[in-house]
């Protein structure tokens, strides 16, 4: 098993990027959550690793905390919940936001997921509550229920119909200093306009 990877970026496409460690380039998939806090092409990063293998692939998924890859590898033990769905959960809610929509019982606010459909986020929310472990206080749920405005901002992007990368680049346009999410989307949106 592959448990990290250290190196130059040599590309970011997202989800896809590559990472060259020891004179080997390795292609790896990556949630949004990471992406936004990947350096630039050409500096050194380090991310955290899960390899699955399959018939056809075998395919390495990076994450930036260690708090997403356990997140990861619990979704995919849940029925009818891939590596896909898995990598776009993440990308469309935080590690805290998706752990209040678990212990809130929020279906809703998972089905605003892309690929999300009512079943799998009412399986989600039975399967997973054990394995999130005890829940935030009554004070710490409502910090987590809000996510972080970036990963706000992306998950009503993809609720528009944008694709992962291009959602990605609109709210990379949106300037910098901080923003609220309305604010985030606003900016992205006329950033789609102007193209």
């Amino acid at each position: 098993m592959i448990g990290s990877i250290r190196g130059q970026i040599l590309a970011k496409t997202p989800p896809q990027l590559t990472v060259e460690a020891g004179g080997l380039g390795y292609e790896l998939e990556a949630p949004m959550s990471t992406f936004f806090h990947l350096p630039a092409v050409g500096q050194e990063v380090r991310l955290l690793t899960h390899l699955v293998v399959r018939e056809d692939a075998h395919v390495l998924y990076a994450f930036g905390t260690e708090e997403e890859r356990r997140l990861f590898r619990n979704l995919i033990k849940v029925s009818g919940v891939g590596p896909k769905i898995a990598l776009a959960l993440l990308s469309g809610v935080s590690v805290e936001a998706f752990a209040a929509c678990v212990y809130n019982q929020d279906v809703t606010a998972l089905t605003r997921v892309p690929g999300i459909g009512r079943k799998t986020a009412e399986r989600l929310v039975v399967e997973m509550r054990d394995r999130l472990g005890t829940p935030p206080d009554a004070h710490g749920a409502g910090a987590l229920a809000g996510g972080s405005a970036q990963s706000e901002a992306l998950g009503a992007l993809l609720a528009l119909g944008y694709k992962p990368a291009e959602a990605s680049m609109l709210l990379k346009g949106a300037g910098p200093g901080e923003h609220s999410t309305e604010e985030l989307i606003r900016r992205a949106l006329k950033g789609a306009a102007r193209e």
